[in-house]
């Protein structure tokens, strides 16, 4: 099985880089969430498994996966204890994935956004690569050490940086507009919004403790 697994969520999707990273890498699995089905079905793609209560897809959709395909469902009632994108990325661990790439997790509800940013601490305590995207953000969770952003690999010119949950001590920043040393970053300022990589590299260090890294960028 692929080690990349890209999750299509009920969210906001954006066709041109849907597609492209579905197109991005021969072989990896696909898992389609609830409405996130209906882009696959209109494109012609074929999902690796399907996931959801389907509460938000359309009759004819549901009834083609169930009746036409041999794709297996995770149907669940939608009275449960996690979002249908939780229940998609913990399928995508145990299915093995090293890299989870989910796309369709944000606009809309703000509620279902920082559910889904909250569903990252599972794979990254298991040390998955799983990022959320969309054509303005990619949103990941970095631990103690160092983080390195190139300048030349950036996904776009912005970056962020929050803890998630306690605070985050001897905090640093290095080669950005707006550095910092031995700070100590906490869950209720915007210090850290919208920070600007001026070096070749942007180095985030510190010594230990969660912290939810964005890299943004304005719409076109």
């Amino acid at each position: 099985m692929s080690k990349r697994i890209v999750i299509i969520s009920g969210g906001e999707l954006d066709e041109k880089l849907t597609l492209s990273v579905l197109n991005e890498e021969e072989g990896q699995y696909i898992i389609g969430v609830d409405k996130g089905m209906e882009f696959l079905y209109m494109h012609n793609i074929l999902p690796n498994y399907i996931v959801g209560d389907f509460d938000s897809v359309k009759k004819e959709i549901g009834d083609y996966y169930r009746k036409e395909t041999d794709v297996p469902i995770r149907e669940f009632n939608p009275v449960k204890d996690a979002s249908d994108t939780e229940i998609a990325i913990r399928l995508a661990m145990t299915l093995g994935c090293k890299e989870l790439m989910i796309l369709g997790a944000t606009g809309g509800r703000i509620d279902h956004l920082w559910a889904n940013v909250q569903s990252l601490s599972a794979p990254f305590k298991a040390g998955i690569d799983a990022r959320i995207l969309d054509s303005q953000n990619m949103i990941r969770l970095i631990g103690g050490g160092e983080t390195h952003l190139k300048k030349v690999e950036a996904f776009g010119p912005y970056f962020s940086v929050f803890p998630l949950g306690d605070e985050i001590f001897g905090f640093n920043i290095k080669g950005a507009k707006y550095p910092l040393t031995n700070h100590t970053l906490t869950p209720y300022n915007s210090l850290c919004v919208s920070n600007q990589i001026e070096d070749d590299e942007v180095v985030i260090s510190f010594p230990a403790g969660t912290v939810i890294l964005m890299q943004t960028r304005d719409k076109e």
